[in-house]
């Protein structure tokens, strides 16, 4: 509850919170936000300029900018949630694992996450995308195996200061198993920092995703706000005379990794006092403390 109440009243959170929830009810109901059911349809006149038909104008084949970018936030937004989660599902098994158990296992786990942590990612994901396939499963996959060491070293360093507290001591005592205790113990204590490496694989996933389609390493046979990115650059849509071909989309990518963002910076403050906003009416309160404290020293004096 206390949770709660500290996510409603972080304006971050909020904001980003409204931001996501908008571009998952576009996701979920296209047809809500346009009357363009089929927005490959080659139908229109090419090349149009914004309108009230046609809000963001057509592509140089004929096709709805708009209805693009409402029918590409699927695809966008599924593979930067699924990607986010299932990195920060790996970030956790690695990095508590390796806390809780120590030794050897810690060791080699620790060495092959700074292994991958200090590789040139933009260009290993190229190369994984470019020789392992055009699909999104070729692309959350890659985007896993790039994006989980940074999440796996934070985790790995709050297990540390957990695993020697009473709590755990006294599972160890009663005789819980090593899953038990990870699982059930030392997890939930760490939800706001699994969270927010969540939200930070996520946003990497966004950028990264829109990167590798923009390059056309993307399955094209979906729509999505890189692919649009990738086909206003080939048809060179600023130099043409349809700058919103490639700005909309660009546009939403920026919003939508903004919003991760935000989220990322309100769990961060939520879970860290020190990170939190110091407000006019918390300074007021402390100055009018502080000169009664100081009045009760003069006083006793």
């Amino acid at each position: 509850m206390k949770f709660f109440k500290s996510l409603l009243g972080n304006r971050k959170a909020i904001a980003g919170l409204v931001i996501f929830g908008l571009f998952t009810l576009i996701s979920i109901f296209p047809g809500l936000f346009t009357t363009y059911h089929s927005p490959d349809a080659l139908s229109y006149a090419p090349r149009l300029g914004p309108s009230t038909g046609h809000l963001f104008g057509t592509t140089s084949l004929g096709q709805d900018i708009y209805s693009q970018v409402i029918y590409g936030t699927r695809q966008s937004l599924v593979i930067a949630v699924v990607a986010g989660a299932f990195a920060t599902v790996l970030s956790v098994l690695v990095g508590v694992s390796a806390a809780y158990i120590g030794g050897i296992v810690d060791d080699f786990l620790s060495l092959f996450t700074n292994v991958v942590l200090i590789l040139p990612t933009f260009p290993l994901i190229i190369i994984l995308a470019k020789y392992a396939g055009q699909s999104d499963l070729v692309m959350v996959t890659v985007l896993v195996a790039t994006g989980w060491s940074y999440g796996a070293n934070q985790l790995r360093a709050q297990a540390l200061s957990l695993r020697n507290r009473d709590f755990l001591e006294s599972a160890r005592v009663r005789g819980e198993r090593r899953s038990y205790i990870i699982l059930f113990e030392m997890i939930p204590t760490m939800t706001s920092l699994i969270v927010a490496n969540f939200l930070g694989a996520a946003l990497y996933a966004v950028t990264a995703a829109a990167g590798l389609q923009f390059l056309g390493l993307g399955d094209q046979s979906h729509d999505s706000w890189g692919e649009m990115l990738y086909w206003a650059q080939n048809q060179e849509a600023l130099q043409s005379g349809m700058p919103l071909w490639a700005l909309a989309p660009g546009l939403c990518i920026a919003i939508l990794g903004a919003s991760f963002a935000l989220m990322n910076y309100a769990f961060d403050e939520i879970g860290n006092p020190a990170l939190r906003p110091v407000r006019r009416k918390d300074l007021r309160k402390g100055a009018t403390a502080l000169k009664g404290a100081d009045n009760v020293l003069v006083d006793v004096a």
